[in-house]
């Protein structure tokens, strides 16, 4: 499985994912910066987290208008997969290749501590290796976390198996619609998720809940 990690201005996580992705497939991703106009011939595209140009104007809205996202957005079209991590969610929703929107945390605060969550659909590229109802544990860290879209939006997402994970209850950690903590796009190539699953591949790193994630990409993409 051959990947690419692109890389905005202020990412602060995409060594993170380049870690976790040599890891388990064994090849250096590609490093993409956000100002190149098109993709190396990559089978996964990994948006990571941090604070994408400062997120001035909205978390994500100045990176989606970055000359690679046009490249990422038409792929994504023909069906490569995408991970949206964190930031990358936020930026998957304001290139509308996700619907909703990430708004403030509930109480205003960034949180960033170790959060429980339930795997709610495995039928996908990127969650095939979990187990339906697993209860896994991923840090967060954020302040724009709040997953919100209308009732419509959100029945849809529920009725079509779109909702990936959801925060396990009494562990919101900022308000998010029905707890929803990772939904995949219609094609079900792209996934967006609040929590760091590349920061728990690493039993020496605290823990390896998201190792099957990854796995579950390079069974399904190599």
């Amino acid at each position: 499985m051959k990947s690419a990690v692109v890389v905005f201005p202020a990412s602060n996580c995409d060594r993170d994912a380049a870690v976790a992705l040599e890891q388990l497939t064994g090849k250096k991703p590609a490093m993409v910066w956000h100002h190149d106009s098109e993709l190396p011939d990559v089978d996964l595209v990994v948006l990571p987290g941090g604070f994408a140009y400062g997120d001035y104007l909205r978390c994500g809205a100045m990176a989606a208008q970055s000359p690679i996202m046009r490249d990422v957005k038409t792929k994504a079209e023909k069906g490569l997969s995408v991970l949206g991590i964190c930031n990358g969610f936020q930026v998957l929703t304001e290139a509308g290749m996700l619907p909703g929107v990430l708004m403030r945390n509930a109480e205003l605060k960034f949180v960033c501590r170790p959060v429980s969550l339930d795997v709610e659909e495995t039928q996908s590229a990127f969650t095939r290796k979990y187990e339906k109802g697993q209860r896994v544990s991923f840090p967060v860290a954020h302040g724009d976390g709040n997953y919100t879209a209308d009732e419509a939006t959100l029945d849809r997402l529920e009725g079509e198996g779109r909702v990936v994970f959801r925060y396990a209850p009494g562990d919101n950690p900022n308000g998010s619609a029905r707890n929803i903590a990772g939904i995949l796009s219609r094609k079900r190539n792209v996934l967006g998720l609040m929590p760091h699953p590349e920061r728990v591949c690493d039993a020496a790193l605290g823990g390896t809940d998201g190792r099957p994630l990854f796995e579950s990409l390079v069974e399904a993409l190599s």
